[in-house]
């Protein structure tokens, strides 16, 4: 099996113990608080891998238009965590893991947009039983 799948399969399974441990952690406190600690820990967390590591070493390998796209998806993780915990507080957890599992449906949209990324009748399936999964995991 190629590495990066067992990587995206442990990838998930973190994901899944956010929705979990997210849903469990902000019943009584504000969910942007929430998501701010949450950002400090993860920063805290991702400096001292980093560090342990030696990839600060290569920050002067980071050319300044690659710096703009890793901004940017730094401020969109953040949107996507706000609201991924706004939707966390006041639904159902696995209401929410579903529909936030779109985000592969909107990947597929924004790769063909943006990075000519090629359509297939194949990714066109898999996003419509995606969607069609999203939408059964949210019916009471």
């Amino acid at each position: 099996m190629p590495l990066w799948i067992i990587y995206a399969l442990l990838s998930a399974a973190f994901a899944a113990l956010v929705a979990i441990f997210g849903k469990i952690g902000i019943q009584n406190i504000d969910s942007t608080l929430a998501t701010s600690i949450r950002a400090v820990v993860m920063a805290g967390f991702l400096v001292i891998v980093s560090l342990l590591l030696g990839k600060f070493q290569l920050l002067n390998t980071i050319h300044s238009k690659a710096l703009v796209f890793i901004i940017l998806s730094g401020l969109a993780g953040a949107m996507s965590w706000l609201f991924y915990f706004f939707a966390l507080k006041h639904g159902p957890v696995t209401g929410v893991a579903a529909l936030d599992r779109l985000s592969v449906v909107f990947v597929l949209i924004f790769a063909l947009l943006f990075l000519g990324q090629k359509f297939t009748w194949v990714s066109a399936i898999g996003a419509a039983l995606i969607t069609a999964g999203a939408i059964l995991m949210t019916l009471k």
